[in-house]
């Protein structure tokens, strides 16, 4: 018991902002892994044998989904964190309480209230909201396992509370295991649930595919568990009771509303989509969002683990009153993200038949030509995190919400005009939001360089240059490795085809990295650096055995 509190307390240490983003985009990738390996399973046993069953299966989560990210998801860490650091900062730590138990009772009450509609009113917000074009028993499969999935909401919300308060005092041991144990829950229901639970030799569960929504309950208990590990040593003072006179409650449930439309209005596109791919052929609600998925793992670990962890320090310099390091801090993220999201989106476009392959046995050409069109939008869906939340940091909440309003709207035209009206189905949708994810990016930082002079300079601009010329020198050859290392019809097994990957990546960030160097960016620096410690030290070592 001592030996695990030791462990706790380490894990609970305040990180710095390289270990945090280091820490937060291996256990992104760590996750991203396991996300891979439950896909694999689940479209093995259902999306090329049940392709309706794994259709009605996404169709279920979209509602609960919803319901989540409007009323909690990033709208409550980006509204919550400053007020709740202004708090701490300002040694009122009997303040910071009161508005963290606040938050926690409201949005435990809050989604417990939705998913209790949600089991109520599953038929209908299938048939007719998310997925019309569903047949029968298709629907009806997915208002079940809707029924099931809709506590997951309730659970989720507690832990998101629990896990901002702890990136507001910079832990993220617990908040970056979190994703990686939720995806094990599911796992667990594909593995087991789905062939049946047996209790003390009678069936209380039939198994199929209703074993996975299951699983997901169970992941979003564990990552539960494991959030509210990281209260440990914290202090935290819980109360059942919400403290609506506490100044700082009331400053987050007047920056609540904004965000959570933002939130809230991006997903009903995701709502959009879904419906009108239901109304295409068998399996494109789920090629879609998985492609979506596939293209969504570098955007999460490149954007939103690298905005997730400079946001806190963000915050630090207004409240110190410090809009120069601000600036600075920006730019420098942006930089990162930038030459980070270039090489792997060249890299997820012309390999994407091997990267559909790892979750998809044997590869699905109709997914690879989804994803291929979604490459194009990595970098823009990567820095839209950081320009977001250079207005969050501001306690700015409004204009992104504004913007976003535009720019869904301008969304939802496009998909119902590309896909439907120029015939161009499930890619319709995907090129929709490529255009739009450009558009919403362009637009908040013309927004945030009209309140900060000079804020894209000659040298940023130069930077960015070059990170496209190496990309492009990458991108040719990515295409000859590609060329030369084909993806074959008999390529059924990943042991066979992540080697090939490896190899066309390995060149192709290879050649990347060595380009920017020639164009000295100074991304490259602390690598070369490393690099060269790590030469020095083997020469020593060599050079001690020798003597």
């Amino acid at each position: 018991m001592q030996y695990f509190r030791k462990t706790i307390s380490r894990l609970n240490k305040r990180l710095s902002l390289k270990l945090a983003a280091s820490l937060l985009a291996g256990s992104t990738l760590i996750a991203s892994l396991l996300g891979f390996l439950r896909d694999r399973i689940f479209n093995t046993l259902y999306y090329t044998t049940y392709p309706t069953g794994a259709d009605a299966y996404t169709v279920a989560f979209a509602v609960p989904d919803f319901m989540f990210v409007i009323l909690v998801s990033g709208a409550l860490s980006v509204s919550f964190i400053p007020v709740f650091n202004q708090r701490l900062n300002s040694g009122n730590k009997r303040s910071a309480w009161e508005l963290s138990t606040s938050i926690l009772n409201l949005m435990a009450l809050a989604t417990l209230a939705a998913s209790i509609l949600m089991i109520i009113f599953a038929e209908p917000l299938v048939r007719y909201v998310v997925g019309p074009g569903l047949d029968e028993s298709s629907r009806a499969l997915a208002s079940s396992m809707m029924r099931v999935m809709a506590v997951s909401p309730f659970l989720f919300a507690v832990a998101t509370v629990l896990t901002s308060m702890q990136q507001a005092v910079g832990r993220f041991a617990f908040f970056a295991l979190a994703p990686a144990v939720y995806n094990i829950g599911i796992l667990i229901g594909l593995m087991y649930f789905t062939d049946g639970i047996t209790l003390f030799g009678q069936v209380i569960f039939e198994g199929g595919i209703m074993g996975v929504a299951l699983g997901v309950v169970l992941g979003a208990m564990l990552q539960l568990i494991v959030s509210s590990l990281g209260l440990i040593g914290m202090g935290f003072d819980y109360q059942f009771k919400i403290f609506w006179k506490n100044k700082g409650f009331r400053r987050v449930l007047r920056l609540l509303p904004p965000r959570s439309l933002d939130q809230g209005i991006d997903y009903i596109n995701s709502i959009v989509e879904i419906n009108l791919a239901s109304r295409m052929v068998a399996s494109s609600v789920r090629a879609y969002q998985q492609a979506t998925t596939l293209a969504y793992m570098p955007i999460n670990l490149i954007g939103v683990a690298i905005s997730t962890a400079a946001y806190p320090k963000m915050t630090e310099r207004l409240v110190e009153g410090r809009p120069d390091l601000f600036k600075a801090e920006l730019i420098s993220v942006l930089r990162v993200i930038i030459w980070l999201a270039l090489p792997v989106a060249v890299l997820f476009f012309f390999a994407r038949g091997y990267v559909v392959n790892f979750i998809v046995n044997g590869g699905d050409p109709y997914m690879a030509s989804i994803l291929g069109v979604l490459a194009i939008g990595i970098v823009f869906r990567s820095i839209y995190f950081i320009s977001a939340r250079s207005f969050y940091a501001q306690q700015d909440t409004r204009t992104p919400m504004y913007i976003s309003f535009f720019t869904i709207g301008a969304n939802i035209v496009l998909a119902v005009w590309l896909s439907m009206g120029l015939d161009m189905g499930v890619e319709g949708l995907a090129w929709a939001v490529v255009i739009t994810s450009i558009l919403e990016v362009t637009i908040l930082f013309y927004l945030m360089s009209k309140r900060i002079q000079n804020l894209f300079d000659a040298e940023f601009l130069h930077a960015v240059g070059r990170m496209a010329i190496s990309a492009f020198v990458a991108g040719i050859i990515t295409y000859l490795m590609v060329l030369m290392v084909p993806l074959e019809a008999d390529d059924n097994s990943i042991w066979i085809t992540f080697p090939k990957f490896a190899l066309i990546s390995a060149v192709s960030f290879a050649a990347y990295f060595a380009f920017s160097y020639l164009m000295r960016l100074s991304e490259t620096k602390p690598i070369v650096g490393r690099f060269k410690q790590i030469y020095y030290l083997v020469r020593k070592m060599i050079a001690r055995h020798v003597s």
